[in-house]
């Protein structure tokens, strides 16, 4: 019956999409077809998908407007924390082991609860739970402030508030996802997405620069409640918009919910691929994040306000870069395809994270982390993209929690097994070794799953 439940619906939102036929042929075997078959997806051939070239077009949408201005506001003490803490803990502790473990506590929990929230993100109403959201955040954030201007800023600690932090973050994150196709038409979801990417990294360019002279000024308690403060901005946009109400579903149990959203990931090639591919660039590639403060420590004399400059300007040169690759991306994808520009990143990710492990100096790592943070960026905004328009209406929330969760778990086992790898052998043979790794497995999919990468620019899937 559940089953039936599900092949329903799905055929329900093909057919009210108007959408043609799409192949099922993402991982090159006989699973897409037990698949296909299981929930009766009409097969159809591949469509490539026309995508607006301008990358500011969403920006004309108000309401993606809106919401894209709070967010960078947010994101911006959001950084400022992210570089204090980074910072504060690397310093104290001089432990590349505490450094991941502080980014293993912002992003664990959004690999072990997004689920919950995409199910969530499918059945509630998003307005009212996106505001709860982000005043729980508000309110931990200034709990942090208060923990460091009492003095008890131990490694745990921190890392224990972090965490809590990450754990609201990942019930949040799933509806903040699924507004997309609310905010801008099906066209523009490659430039929505590259464009929420360069406000996230905005974020990283002014957030580090502003947490260096909060710090130097007042200390670091206050660019925590500089973080507490930007989270009402996201609060006051939401009061202005309305999304529509989600899908309607069935009063089925949670669970029942989420495994109904994972059997719908599986049974579509191209979301099943994206899903896959960025387990692989988490746990090989995204881990330089988490261990910049290392590197920054390694650069310079090792102490805290050296290393927390140094990891302000390696933050800023990746955001800057992450910029430029967002607003690159459409494009590019407009001009030679979204497929072939993907796996040209993902090539080109390892030959950059190897440039950048290589570096003598923090002006040199500062623009190879630039290079990096332009082609990271690409990755990540392609891969989303086509879960964005291949996802079905009804398990968008779903499918996007399992992207978040393919991300947020697997970026910190990556980051657990690359800090302390570091801290034995170097960071730049970690970061090298993980690099060529990254690159030898894009060339092992090219050559026996070719499909998983062909499968990347097809579109057909409704809105």
């Amino acid at each position: 019956m559940e089953t039936n439940a599900l092949r329903m619906a799905i055929a329900r939102s093909i057919r009210a999409g108007g959408a043609r036929p799409v192949a099922s042929d993402a991982m090159g075997d006989e699973a897409d077809d037990r698949a296909s078959r299981r929930l009766s997806l009409p097969r159809r051939p591949g469509v490539t998908s026309r995508t607006s070239a301008s990358p500011f077009a969403p920006l004309r949408r108000r309401n993606f407007a809106l919401l894209w201005s709070g967010s960078l506001v947010s994101n911006v003490g959001s950084w400022m924390q992210t570089v204090a803490v980074g910072a504060l803990v690397t310093a104290d502790t001089g432990r590349a082991t505490w450094t991941v473990l502080v980014a293993a506590g912002a992003f664990l929990p959004i690999g072990l609860l997004s689920p919950v929230g995409g199910a969530l993100a499918d059945r509630l109403e998003r307005k009212r739970w996106l505001i709860v959201g982000n005043v729980i955040e508000t309110m931990l954030a200034a709990a942090l402030a208060v923990m460091v201007y009492s003095g008890r800023t131990g490694p745990a600690e921190l890392v224990l508030l972090v965490t809590a932090q990450g754990c609201v973050s990942a019930l949040v994150l799933p509806f903040e996802t699924a507004v997309l196709p609310d905010l801008v038409p099906r066209d523009e979801f490659l430039s929505g997405a590259a464009l929420n990417s360069a406000q996230f990294n905005m974020g990283r360019v002014i957030g580090p620069v502003a947490a260096g002279v909060t710090v130097a000024a007042f200390g670091y308690g206050t660019a925590f409640v500089a973080n507490a403060a930007s989270f009402l901005a996201v609060v006051i946009a939401l009061l202005f918009i309305n999304f529509s109400p989600p899908p309607a579903s069935e009063p089925v149990a949670l669970w029942t919910t989420m495994r109904r959203g994972a059997q719908a990931a599986w049974a579509e090639p191209a979301c099943r691929a994206a899903i896959g591919l960025i387990a692989v660039v988490a746990l090989l590639a995204s881990p330089f994040i988490a261990l910049v403060p290392a590197v920054a420590r390694a650069l310079t004399d090792g102490s805290k306000s050296a290393v927390g400059t140094a990891t302000a300007v390696l933050t800023t040169a990746q955001g800057i870069g992450a910029v430029a690759g967002a607003l690159a991306i459409a494009p590019l994808a407009a001009r030679f395809g979204r497929g072939r520009v993907l796996v040209v990143e993902l090539v080109g990710l390892s030959l950059a994270l190897v440039g950048y492990a290589a570096s003598p100096s923090l002006a040199v790592a500062a623009i190879a982390l630039g290079v990096v943070g332009a082609i990271y960026i690409g990755v990540l905004s392609g891969l989303q993209t086509v879960v964005q328009l291949r996802a079905p209406a009804e398990y968008r929330g779903r499918i996007l929690s399992l992207f978040l969760v393919a991300l947020g778990v697997i970026y910190p086992i990556g980051s657990l097994i690359q800090g302390p790898l570091a801290d034995r052998v170097g960071l730049r043979t970690t970061t090298t070794g993980f690099a060529i790794a990254l690159l030898a497995a894009v060339a092992a999919i090219a050559i026996l799953r070719p499909r998983t990468l062909g499968v990347l620019g097809e579109d057909g899937a409704p809105r």
